[in-house]
C-alpha cells in the first residue's frame, strides 16, 4: 500500500488543516506544501485556511504529521507561478497550487505543459491576474506631497489582489530619492529611502487629497488630450473607472469626453494649412584649429558638438605633463571623473593605479584622456548608471583627442577598451582579435587592451582574476617600451 493510501486507512475521516500566514504569502505556503507532501497527504484531505483567521476544529494539525517521504520534485517554473497566485483573492488558490504540485510530484514532470488541462489552464488565468493587477498599479499610483514635509508622499491604491509586497520592489527602484508610502485597505509599505517596511492597511482618508503640482499636472494632461484619439471602451479598458478616483486627470475625464465631438468636428471643418517646411537644425561646426594643451582644454571646455555636454557635470579633459611620451585613451569619463573634472579617479582608475603599480610604472609621467569628454549615463534613483557612448559621440570627441595627441606628439598610445580603440585606429578595429600587441600609427605606435571597467563587471572571482592578470600581461608590454 501507498503512504497516502495507508495514511487514508488508518486517519480519520476528518481532513489535515493547513494555514498559510500571511495568506499571500508564496514561500509560506510553500513550507506548508512541502511538509503535507512528505507526510503523504493527498490534495482531498488538506483543507486550506490562509483566508481564514482560526483552524477548523475537526481538522489535524500538520505539524503534528511527521515525515514519511522526501520533498517533492517539481517543473522549475512552477515555484514562482506559486508565488505569483498565492496573491490571488481566490479562497481555492491553495488547494489548486497543492493538486498540481501532487500531479507533478506522482508522474506528471511535464503537467505545465499540457495548456489544455483544467487545473493548468486555471492556474495561468490566475497568474495573467496578478500580472495584470501589478501593471494597473505601476501605471495608475499617483502620490502625493504630505502637507509640510517636503520629500515625503503618499498614495492611495486598491488593488484586487494582494500585490503590495510584489510591487514594492518596482518603486523602491523607480523612486529611490522620495521618502514614500502606499497604502492600500489590506497592507501598506514605506520607503525612507534605504530599506521598505510593511505595515497594516489603511484608509484613503490616511492620504493626502491633492497636492500644489495637481493643477499643473491637469493643464498638461488636458492640453495633450487627443480628441480624435479618443476610444472610450478601449481607455475604460486599459484604465478601469475603480482606479478613476486616485488619478489627478481623472477629475478632467468627464469634459474633455463630453466635448470631443464638438473639437473634432471643429478641427475638420477648418481650412486645410499647407504643411510647413521644417527647418534642420545647424550641423555643429567644427572646433576651431587651437595650438597647445591649454588652449584645447579650453575650447573643449566649450563642446557642444553632441548631446551629452548638457546633463553632464563637465567636460572631463586630460590630465598629465606636457611633454609625456605615453598617453592612454580611455572610454569615457564615469561618475567619479564627471564630478572631479579628472580622468581616471573612480574604481576603474584605481585598478588601472594598482596595474601600473605593479608594473612599476610611474602615472605622473603619463598623460591620460578619454575617447569622450562627457559622462554618459542613466539617472536611476540617486545613481548615474553608465551608458557606452555611441558612433556619434566618438565622432563628434574625435577633434578633442586628434588635437591632444598632436600637442603632444608621444611616442606610444595606449587604448583602453573598445571605444578607445576605434576613435584611434577606426570603426572597424576589433578589441578582442588586436589587443595585446603593437600596431603601428603615423608617428607612434599604439597598443589597444580592455577598460580596467571590463574588468570589474566580471561577476565570478576567479573570471575577475583571470581577466586582471591578461590586463596586466598586456600592459607588459608598454613597460617593455618605456625608456628607463
Amino acid at each position: 500500500m501507498s503512504v497516502a493510501g495507508d495514511l487514508f486507512a488508518t486517519g480519520a475521516d476528518a481532513g489535515v488543516h493547513a494555514r498559510v500566514d500571511p495568506p499571500w504569502d508564496g514561500e509560506a505556503w510553500r513550507m506548508q506544501a512541502r511538509q503535507a507532501w512528505c507526510a503523504g497527504i493527498a490534495p482531498e484531505r488538506l483543507i486550506w485556511d490562509g483566508d481564514t483567521q482560526a483552524p477548523l476544529a475537526a481538522a489535524t494539525a500538520l505539524d503534528a504529521l511527521p515525515p514519511r517521504r522526501p520533498p517533492p520534485q517539481v517543473d522549475a517554473a512552477f515555484p514562482a507561478l506559486a508565488a505569483a497566485v498565492a496573491c490571488h483573492t481566490d479562497p481555492q488558490r491553495f488547494a489548486l497550487l497543492y493538486r498540481l504540485l501532487w500531479r507533478m510530484a506522482s508522474g506528471e514532470p511535464r503537467l505545465l505543459a499540457r495548456a489544455s488541462d483544467p487545473d493548468v489552464h486555471r492556474l495561468r488565468l490566475l497568474e495573467r491576474a496578478i500580472r495584470r493587477d501589478s501593471h494597473k498599479a505601476k501605471a495608475f499610483v499617483r502620490f502625493r506631497e504630505v502637507p509640510g514635509r517636503p520629500d515625503h508622499f503618499i498614495a492611495w491604491f486598491e488593488p484586487s489582489h494582494r500585490i503590495v509586497d510584489r510591487i514594492a520592489p518596482f518603486f523602491a527602484r523607480r523612486f529611490a530619492g522620495m521618502r514614500w508610502a502606499i497604502l492600500t485597505p489590506y497592507r501598506s509599505v514605506a520607503w525612507d529611502g534605504e530599506a521598505l517596511g510593511f505595515g497594516p492597511g489603511g484608509h484613503r482618508a490616511d492620504a493626502p487629497a491633492e497636492d500644489a503640482q495637481e493643477a499643473l499636472w491637469q493643464a498638461y494632461y488636458a492640453n495633450i488630450f487627443n480628441p480624435a484619439r479618443l476610444n472610450p471602451t478601449m481607455m475604460r479598458s486599459e484604465m478601469p473607472q475603480k482606479y478613476w478616483k486616485g488619478l489627478p486627470e481623472a477629475a478632467l475625464l468627464p469634459t474633455l469626453l463630453r466635448e470631443a465631438g464638438p473639437r473634432v468636428r471643429t478641427m475638420a471643418e477648418r481650412a486645410p494649412e499647407p504643411p510647413r517646411r521644417r527647418i534642420p537644425a545647424p550641423a555643429p561646426e567644427a572646433p576651431v584649429e587651437v595650438q597647445g594643451l591649454e588652449a584645447v582644454r579650453v575650447a573643449a571646455a566649450a563642446c557642444r558638438r553632441c548631446p551629452l555636454w548638457e546633463p553632464a557635470t563637465r567636460t572631463v579633459f586630460g590630465e598629465g605633463p606636457a611633454d609625456a611620451r605615453v598617453v592612454i585613451v580611455g572610454e569615457q569619463p564615469g561618475d567619479a571623473e564627471d564630478l572631479s573634472g579628472r580622468p581616471f579617479v573612480g574604481p576603474a582608475g584605481q585598478l588601472l593605479d594598482r596595474a601600473l603599480g605593479e608594473l612599476g610604472i610611474d602615472r605622473s609621467h603619463l598623460w591620460l584622456t578619454n575617447a569622450v569628454k562627457h559622462f554618459r549615463f542613466e539617472p536611476r534613483g540617486k545613481r548615474r548608471l553608465h551608458r557606452n557612448p555611441e558612433a556619434g559621440h566618438i565622432r563628434a570627441c574625435r577633434p578633442w583627442l586628434q588635437q591632444e595627441l598632436a600637442a603632444l606628439r608621444p611616442d606610444v598610445v595606449v587604448c583602453l577598451g573598445a571605444t578607445a580603440a576605434q576613435a584611434v585606429f577606426g570603426s572597424g578595429f576589433r578589441l578582442m582579435a588586436g589587443r595585446g600587441r603593437w600596431h603601428a600609427l603615423a608617428d607612434a605606435r599604439a597598443l589597444a587592451t580592455v577598460h580596467p571597467a571590463w574588468v570589474l563587471r566580471q561577476r565570478d572571482p576567479a573570471t575577475r582574476d583571470a581577466a586582471y592578470a591578461g590586463f596586466v600581461e598586456d600592459l607588459r608590454l608598454l613597460r617593455e617600451a618605456m625608456p628607463g
